[in-house]
């Protein structure tokens, strides 16, 4: 095996590896039985079966196959090993600690460490523990609602899935590492997509730029949904590009097996991430032009596609059915788009494949490739781009709150900035700079090329050339138009971020890297030797990383989240058995009262609204009617001891949080204090 088939195969094993895990743990979890024996015993065969039929077959050694000199040379797949160990590396000893529940990285966590310890859904209220249900308690918290006489966690159970094997091999820190590892897959995926795209000796700088990108750096010190949902999607790219040269009917069982696997890839995206359906659209359209050439490996695709997707959506209104309720206004037009695209691709196909329509939808297609089109297209590209680029001069985007959760974030965006020195407006929506976010991260040079890269492409497409991109160019201009238009995302940085790396910066990152190849070889074409090309691509190179560096140099060493869980550990040593827990302040419930449940093992509840001190002196005898011994939690000694007990300062937490800014890169860090108080009254 050449360096170039080594690079091909380790970078798609990642993803087969996660889609085995998924595979495996989705049907344990949805029949209450996801624990490490069955879920281990049954991913080692699974794993092994996959990956031989994902790595099986010839690998691309010559991609793309311009020449004896495109041969991947020994430094490309060891350029790109050495990146993503060192970027893994870092990232372990910059790993943050987000596991009180703040945002929904700490959120993840929580979830994973329930389906750790205990391996189903939903979880109890413990109603039992309080003396049965009473009115002046409430059981839910951000991204925990209370359902009925259950918890349901919010978002779906593909990434937890995944954390809490590492929950399992390490405990808490074993499950925080996970962030890391899944970064740097992500790393070492986009630099195999990169070989066999722009070519093995771009794949250095493809992975390299991509670990240095801030969103990149910042998304894989926690535990984000976005890294397992970017290692599923490139490695479905890859592995349809392994699978490009099969011809007509006679495709062999290997590419047979890929195209399958690749769908799935593609579509278990929908259990890590719901607006994952959005982006894996491009996909079955893909598999339907497949089918309508008449080549077996859409019709494997397009099941692989279904049945992940159906697995997503399964998992979604089966166990997290309220948070899919309260996406309603935005999922439910997904789920009909969804259902139109599958419906026009099915049509569209049986027009092609019956004959009197085919010829002249053939014929139409010829007249448009030798027309003027193609030429019409990668203009439009162009001023698609410039027209975001203008969009602040033009648009001011807004948006008036109206639900609880939108009056919540209104008045965040107010707070931040006045901190910011921008005037006050809870409104804004910051959504017309979504093109100038990506600039931040990537740079204008990047930008520059990247826009170049998509107009020459669309245009090669339109014209019937280059067909390994065709796939990769829908789902990346498809998914970019999309977020860019309408990013969903509270608008402050790094958070907002995270809606770029999922797809976006790294598939502008491929375009750039496609463009500087394709300069690369118009140079040497031109009659200039390796003297002239060699030092103008690595000066390229450099170009392109000194903007990315800009941004993320002071984060690379910058350490936020940290001591979070000796913190816990603490709370939990000091609570002891036995414990009902009664948090009687807002922020602390908000932030403790999962972790109580799930990592200290205590039943915890909140003080509903309206509820007075008499309220809790009713609770707490009812807990000691029950036989338990009821603790007061609070963020104050004063909250603590007000219903008599010994106070104790049981968390006193000082550590750096990520700063928040609004209409500027990222830059330091903001102070993060974190106090509870707890006291256990005697009985009245």
């Amino acid at each position: 095996m050449g360096a170039g088939g080594l690079l091909a195969r380790i970078s798609v094993a990642p993803a087969l590896l996660v889609v085995a895990w998924l595979t495996v743990s989705l049907p344990l979890l949805l029949a209450g039985a996801f624990r490490p024996g069955p879920a281990i015993v049954l991913f080692l065969p699974v794993a092994a079966l996959f990956l031989w039929l994902g790595l099986r077959g010839r690998a691309p050694e010559d991609v793309p196959a311009e020449g004896a000199a495109d041969r991947a040379p020994r430094w490309a797949t060891g350029g790109v090993l050495l990146v993503t160990l060192a970027f893994l590396a870092l990232q372990v000893a910059m790993c943050s600690e987000q596991i009180i529940v703040r945002r929904d990285p700490a959120s993840y966590v929580q979830f994973a460490i329930r389906l750790a310890d205990h391996g189903s859904l939903p979880i109890p209220q413990g109603r039992w523990a309080f003396g049965g249900g009473d009115p002046a308690l409430a059981y839910a918290s951000p991204a925990f609602y209370q359902d009925g006489d259950v918890i349901v966690p919010q978002f779906m159970a593909g990434l937890p899935l995944v954390l809490a094997l590492g929950g399992w091999l390490g405990g808490t820190y074993g499950l925080l590492l996970m962030a890391p590892l899944l970064g740097a897959c992500c790393v070492l995926a986009f630099g195999g997509l990169v070989a066999r795209l722009a070519g093995p000796r771009w794949a250095p700088a493809g992975a390299l730029l991509l670990a240095l990108t801030f969103p990149m750096l910042w998304a894989s010190r926690s535990t984000f949904s976005e890294l397992p949902a970017l290692v599923l999607l490139l490695g479905g790219l890859s592995l349809m590009h392994d699978v490009r040269e099969e011809k007509g009917r006679a495709a062999p069982r290997s590419t047979i097996a890929k195209a399958f696997l690749a769908g799935l890839a593609f579509g278990l995206i929908v259990l890590v991430r719901i607006d994952g359906l959005r982006d894996v659209l491009p996909v079955f359209v893909f598999a339907g032009y497949l089918v309508a050439r008449g080549r077996p490996t859409g019709y494997t695709l397009g099941g692989g596609l279904l049945l992940g997707a159906g697995a997503g959506l399964v998992e979604g209104y089966t166990l997290s059915r309220p948070y899919l309720d309260y996406l309603g206004g935005s999922l439910v037009p997904l789920l009909y788009i969804s259902g139109a695209v599958v419906a026009a691709t099915v049509v569209t196909v049986a027009l092609v494949r019956w004959e009197p329509t085919g010829s002249r939808l053939r014929r139409a297609a010829a007249a448009v490739a030798r027309g003027r089109l193609p030429d019409a297209a990668a203009v439009l590209t162009v001023l698609v781009m410039a027209g975001f680029t203008a969009r602040p001069l033009f648009q001011t985007v807004r948006r008036v709150p109206d639900n609880p959760d939108d009056v919540l974030n209104a008045g965040f965006i107010e707070q931040v900035q006045r901190i910011n020195g921008l005037a006050i407006d809870g409104t804004r929506q910051y959504t017309e700079l979504s093109l100038h976010w990506v600039i931040w991260y990537i740079g204008v040079p990047a930008l520059i090329l990247a826009v170049l890269g998509a107009a020459l492409l669309v245009r090669r497409l339109m014209r019937g050339r280059s067909p390994e991109w065709l796939l990769p160019y829908g789902v990346v201009v498809w998914t970019t138009t999309q977020v860019l238009l309408r990013p969903g995302i509270t608008p402050d940085h790094p958070w907002a971020a995270r809606r770029l790396i999922g797809l976006v910066i790294p598939g502008l990152l491929l375009l750039t890297l496609f463009a500087a190849a394709w300069a690369a070889r118009r140079v040497r074409r031109s009659g200039y030797g390796p003297r002239v090309v060699r030092p103008a691509a690595v000066a390229a190179v450099a170009l392109l990383v000194a903007p990315v560096v800009v941004v993320s140099g002071p984060f690379l060493g910058r350490e936020t989240e940290q001591g979070e869980v000796a913190a816990v550990r603490r709370l939990c040593a000091d609570l002891g058995p036995g414990r009902s827990v009664i948090v009687v302040e807002r922020a602390t419930a908000d932030r403790f009262l999962q972790v109580v449940r799930g990592m200290c093992g205590l039943p915890a509840a909140r003080l509903a609204d309206g509820a007075g001190p008499g309220d809790v002196r009713r609770v707490l005898r009812k807990v000691h009617d029950a036989g338990r011994r009821p603790v007061i939690m609070g963020a104050t000694r004063a909250q603590a001891e007000r219903y008599g007990g010994t106070p104790v300062h049981s968390v006193e937490l000082r550590t750096r949080q990520d700063g928040r800014t609004l209409t500027r890169p990222p830059g330091g860090t903001w102070g993060l204090s974190v106090d509870v108080w707890i006291a256990e009254p005697a009985r009245p």
